[in-house]
Order: C-alpha cells, then sequence, then structure tokens
C-alpha cells in the first residue's frame, strides 16, 4: 500500500512540474479576420478566409518561435490564396494583412475575458474592416473549438496514468 501511495505522490509531482502553462498575453500570437461589412456577403466572405487560411495555419509548432517564422516565411503564401479566394468569388474589395502588434478590443473566450490592448497576432482587414470579426489564438491553438463545444464532455487523460494502469 505505501508502495502505491508513493508512486501515486511520485506521478502527481511529475504531471504538475511538466505542465506547461500559457500566459495567453505573452505567450500567444492571436488571428483576427474583421469583415468588410456585416452584410451577408461580407460576412460570407470573411468566413471563406477563415476556412481557407485555417488548414493552412493551424498545422503543429512546437514553440511560438517556430510559430511566428512560419507566418512570416508564409506571408506571401497567405496574400496569394486570399486573392485567389476573392477572385474565384468576384469579390473585388482590398484587404491588409498585418502581422505584429495589432490592437484588440477586449474579447471573452470560454468564460475568460481577455484584456484590450495591442498584442502579437495575424490581422487581415477587408475592404473598410467595419463589420464583425473571426478572433482566436492561433498559438497556442486555441481556436479549433467553437462556442458550441461542450466543455463537460472533454475527457483528459495522461499517458503517464495509463500506462501505470497498465502496470497495476
Amino acid at each position: 500500500m505505501k508502495k502505491i501511495i508513493l508512486i501515486s505522490l511520485i506521478l502527481f509531482i511529475i504531471i504538475i512540474l511538466s505542465k506547461k502553462e500559457y500566459n495567453l498575453t505573452e505567450d500567444a500570437i492571436r488571428f483576427r479576420v474583421i469583415a468588410n461589412s456585416n452584410s451577408s456577403r461580407d460576412i460570407l466572405m470573411k468566413e471563406k478566409v477563415v476556412d481557407e487560411l485555417s488548414d493552412f495555419l493551424f498545422k503543429k509548432k512546437d514553440s511560438i518561435n517556430e510559430e511566428r517564422k512560419y507566418i512570416i516565411k508564409n506571408i506571401e503564401v497567405i496574400q496569394s490564396r486570399i486573392d485567389d479566394l476573392f477572385k474565384s468569388n468576384n469579390y473585388d474589395l482590398n484587404y491588409n494583412i498585418s502581422y505584429g502588434l495589432n490592437y484588440f478590443p477586449e474579447k471573452k473566450y470560454n468564460g475568460k475575458i481577455f484584456n484590450p490592448g495591442n498584442y502579437e497576432s495575424l490581422l487581415i482587414e477587408i475592404g473598410e474592416a467595419k463589420g464583425n470579426n473571426y478572433w482566436c489564438i492561433l498559438y497556442p491553438p486555441l481556436c479549433m473549438i467553437n462556442d458550441n463545444f461542450d466543455n463537460d464532455k472533454i475527457e483528459y487523460k495522461f499517458k503517464i496514468f495509463e500506462l501505470f494502469k497498465k502496470i497495476f
């Protein structure tokens, strides 16, 4: 019995020490796309831009520096994808891509409040950029869960506990 308690305590300490916590103001890169207006066509194009770029941008990166390098290296690819998307949809508005410190108003996400301010981000402004916006956290990737997702149904597993169960 003492062995099990000791092993459990050691496992608990290992998990606590290995847990990486992100400061979502300093250790994060945000992603934001602002529609030209709230017309149905403009909102649809904003969503198409997000869809077009999501698979490309949300590739697993091991560090924030790797994410930064990926974005900078691929700005022209992002522009090309948006150009092709606009052309294929007969949508001839201009857009602006900005990577660096960009202003974000207060945001609420999964019950957390993110203060307004300038944050490292990839920002795409379509046309006059007066419409609704899509935003998420690109790194660490905290965007792919939508607001309708039921957090109570998430099951967390730790590999070390799974191995421990197999041994005993």
